[in-house]
């Protein structure tokens, strides 16, 4: 049975009527595999030249509302520099021939600190989850081998909690403790914790994009630990209900069941294994009338589109290995 078969409605029927040169340009290559144009002619096309516009002379964009916390030392070009970085890396194939783009890792680059994490978003404090969704897309870009890639995918693997995933260190507190402790040293976690799959599934990305850390035998139990959290509310309060594990957006951002089930099937998980199989059958039980599966956060009109394309994709992958 071909994968497109399991559902009621054919996604792919439904992709196959856009007119979008982007959405047609993956469609033929990672569903339809069929070879085309160099990816380099995405680079071109107007939306491409919009987001450019907008970066800095020091690489990276300029967030575009009032940064509310930057008394305190956050540094929010930082996050509007991964938002962008992710449009440019999943949407339009970037890659480091790009001076845009190198210019970007530079500057992403010089907010590593000497541990190895990269700081700012949240102040002077650890902030795994998106230094997790930030090297995803360096190393996707052709970042691999760097050197200060590879400090930073050690200085996760150092962070890890003793049930082996992740957490975010400062939600061990209430929020207005920000407030008090933002530009103090950054709290270490307390191992003893429960993970939050919040952050365990935006560090995998990661590890799952990295083809030599993602066969480590500890990231393949942290995998185990993420599929085991499938619909349940996170411990802590951030994305902490059920409802955020059906909350789609591409490209990804939040740890959701789309992006879990794409990093899972990286990391070398098969659907024969009961969660990825519970996994996969919500989408196919959860089907829309139009076999097209919406986004929930950024209004754009084609979200629907790319999120389609994601749920394409796992399912292509998981049914043809």
């Amino acid at each position: 049975m071909n994968w497109f078969e399991l559902f009621k409605i054919n996604p792919l029927k439904s992709l196959l009527l856009t007119s979008n040169p982007v959405l047609n340009y993956f469609i033929e290559r990672d569903l339809l595999e069929q070879k085309g144009n160099l990816i380099e002619t995405l680079w071109q096309i107007p939306e491409v030249e919009k987001i450019l516009k907008k970066q800095q002379v020091n690489g990276s964009w300029k967030y575009p509302g009032k940064n509310m916390d930057e008394d305190m030392g956050s540094n929010h070009d930082l996050l509007e520099t991964f938002r962008n970085l992710r449009y440019l890396v999943e949407k339009y194939g970037f890659n480091r021939q790009h001076s845009a783009l190198r210019a970007a890792a530079e500057y992403v680059f010089s907010c590593q600190t000497e541990e190895g994490d990269i700081r700012g978003i949240i102040s002077n404090q650890y902030m795994p989850y998106y230094m997790g969704a930030i090297l995803e897309l360096l190393i996707k870009a052709g970042y691999q081998q760097d050197a200060l890639v590879e400090k930073g995918m050690n200085w996760l693997l150092s962070m890890r909690q003793e049930d082996g995933g992740w957490i975010i260190p400062l939600q061990m507190f209430k929020i207005t403790y920000l407030y008090q402790v933002a530009k103090d040293p950054p709290i270490p976690p307390d191992r003893g914790k429960p993970s939050a799959h919040l952050a365990t599934g935006m560090v995998l990305r990661a590890f799952a994009a990295h083809t030599d850390y993602r066969k480590l035998i500890e990231i393949k139990r942290a995998g185990d630990l993420l599929k085991s959290r499938f619909f349940l509310k996170d411990f802590y309060n951030d994305h902490q209900g059920v409802k955020y594990w059906t909350k789609f957006e591409f490209p990804f951002w939040w740890t959701d069941l789309l992006s879990s089930l794409d990093t899972l099937y990286w990391l070398g998980f098969t659907r024969d294994n009961a969660d990825i199989a519970r996994g996969l059958a919500w989408f196919i039980e959860n089907q829309p009338q139009d076999g097209l599966w919406k986004g929930s956060y950024e209004k754009r009109a084609d979200m629907h589109l790319w999120v389609t394309l994601a749920v394409c994709r796992i399912f292509k992958n998981y049914y043809s290995r």
